[in-house]
């Protein structure tokens, strides 16, 4: 026994005291981290001094309170604290936060603001990235304030400024008690009353109404206009029967709206609107007023680039195709031809009334210039050059608009590429109409001209046939020479057809306008105009008919080959 508690037994006073102090203490349960009743004993400059029931007094700094909570603290007043520390390493002093209880509290609050949907009142102090930081609870809590959730409508500028440093009610819609940290919308805020309010309204109107409201909003899309704080939506297809590009082409923010409620959603108080539906739908006897392979008059309304669309009557537009606007370029641009509120004839060439779709044809009301060249197949005709290429000519015919193109063997019947040198743009040529097939037309200069092929017909030559032909020109591969007098028909023979003896096979033995040996047709193709001649034939065709005149008794007797063609031959001078 120590000579400390000795002394205690032996006086019966300070036995008394420690007896009444130890009793004191059984009743102050202190435990960290939770908040407790503190008394405050002293209001010092830098700090408060308070008994929470502890083993001794804490001191909390004068910096936890706000200026205003220090004016009406008092000597005696009870307040909030949180503990730290039952006992400080350094002091062994009770540690006491006033500002972390407050916060602590704070919290308590919000999560169960959270979970009960209550509105609370906050201060929005500065802006930060994506939002502002609001205060709540005098400043114990910052709560994250999204840009999006600031108003109903986006906001910018001064409409911003009035809500900062003024209180404003707001509705936590996030919250993570692992980070401590949380989300306010002052727009929930405002959601709740309207939809308050609009729930109450909605009860004054039902389906199929007619209201007139006033356009407070236009998108790409929609028009939003209010009819006794009800907002409702016109979508762009509601707007009229006609074809709408842009809402604020029809309306402007502030005009007075005559609309038909369609539809009334309750669970989200949205409500749907519609101008058209004011109006009968001009679909609905479209052909009794239309028939189809009927011809009309009506308004281009507007141009696209693969057709125009044609006003017939209010609500019923009629698209046009671009292949449906001449009879001369399928691919034409409409904007060439039409121009918006132009008065057009049309032909309608089919009626959709299920998808509302109206197609109709320009190039129908009027006469197809290819039904009449059709007729004209074979026929000359007149001709303006437009383009020269490497290959072919091409033309427009005159009085038709119509294209056509000439190949360069279609421009004489030596089919020689360089005729094309002759041909300038704006020339007119007088041609022969030869093929109209898949709206292309093919013409030929040549065939206003005889063919010189038909000098074989003409004189009854045919394949088989021995003519005789002028040489023209001497080549090493071959000989060309001159089927007819004119010299129209050119035949290339070649160098190993020119005799049956080798020794004879010689170009240079023949002179240009000499009379060149008979020669055999083996080839006559009036289609593909190609001609073969062969002198080399002919020689053997003769001998043949030589052999099978007097090779018979010529072999029994041993006579040679020579013996038979100097008897014939003899034969043939007796007979001269």
């Amino acid at each position: 026994m120590s000579s400390e508690q000795t002394l205690i037994d032996k006086n019966p006073a300070q036995k008394e005291f420690s007896k009444l102090l130890e009793d004191d203490f059984k009743d102050r349960k202190l435990v960290e981290n939770r908040i407790v009743k503190a008394k405050v004993i002293e209001i010092l400059k830098g700090y408060v001094i308070v008994d929470a029931r502890g083993k001794s007094e804490a001191m909390i700094p004068r910096s936890e309170f706000k200026e205003e909570e220090i004016a009406k603290l008092k000597v005696g007043s009870s307040i909030n604290c949180f503990v730290e520390r039952i006992e400080s390493m350094k002091t062994g002093e009770i540690v006491l936060s006033y500002e972390k209880a407050k916060s602590l509290a704070a919290w308590e609050k919000c999560i169960t603001a959270h979970e009960n949907k209550e509105e609370l009142t906050g201060v929005v102090t500065n802006k930060i990235k994506g939002g502002y930081v609001c205060k709540l609870f005098s400043g114990a809590i910052s709560a994250f304030l999204p840009t999006s959730q600031l108003d109903r409508v986006p906001i910018k500028g001064s409409a911003v400024d009035r809500l900062m440093n003024t209180p404003i009610k707001v509705m936590i819609v996030r919250i993570d008690r692992a980070r401590g940290n949380l989300a306010v919308s002052r727009r929930e805020v405002l959601s709740k009353k309207v939809n308050a309010e609009t729930a109450e309204a909605l009860k004054e109107i039902k389906e199929n109404d007619i209201v007139t409201s006033t356009v407070h909003n236009i998108n790409d899309w929609a028009v939003f206009t209010t009819y006794k704080n009800i907002q409702m939506m016109c979508h762009v297809s509601d707007l009229s029967f006609s074809r709408v590009k842009k809402p604020s082409d029809l309306v402007s923010i502030g005009d007075k709206l005559k609309v038909r409620i369609i539809k009334i959603d309750k669970t989200t108080n949205k409500v749907s609107c519609s101008v058209k539906a004011l109006n009968e739908d001009p679909y609905l006897n479209i052909e009794k007023r239309y028939k189809v392979g009927e011809i009309y008059e009506g308004t281009v309304s507007s141009i696209k680039t693969y057709g125009a669309f044609v006003q017939i009557e209010s609500g019923i537009e009629a698209l046009c195709h671009s292949s449906e606007i001449s009879h001369l370029n399928r691919n034409i641009n409409p904007s060439k031809v039409f121009s918006v509120s132009e008065k057009i004839k049309f032909k309608i060439l089919s009626i959709d009334k299920e998808n509302r779709r109206l197609s109709i044809s320009h190039k129908a009301c009027f006469t197809n210039p290819w039904d009449k060249i059709q007729d004209q197949l074979g026929e000359k005709v007149k001709v303006k050059v437009n383009n020269v290429t490497d290959k072919a000519v091409f033309a427009e015919i005159e009085d038709s608009g119509l294209n056509c193109m000439m190949h360069y063997k279609e421009i004489d019947w030596l089919e020689n590429i360089d005729s094309l040198k002759k041909f300038k743009k704006g020339m007119t040529l007088t041609v022969k109409i030869i093929e109209v097939k898949d709206e292309r037309i093919r013409i030929s200069l040549r065939a206003c001209e005889k063919d010189p092929l038909d000098w074989f017909k003409d004189n009854k030559k045919k394949v088989g046939s021995v003519i005789s032909t002028k040489v023209v020109e001497v080549l090493k591969s071959g000989v060309k020479v001159a089927v007819d007098p004119e010299k129209k028909v050119i035949v290339m023979i070649k160098k190993n057809q020119l005799a049956i003896e080798l020794a004879d096979c010689r170009p240079e033995i023949y002179s240009v306008g000499n009379t060149m040996a008979d020669a055999l047709i083996e080839e006559l193709d009036y289609e593909k105009r190609r001609v073969v001649l062969s002198p080399k034939a002919a020689q053997k065709k003769e001998q043949d008919s030589l052999i099978k005149k007097f090779g018979e008794g010529a072999a029994k007797s041993g006579a040679t080959l020579k013996s038979i063609f100097d008897r014939a031959l003899g034969n043939k001078e007796k007979k001269k």
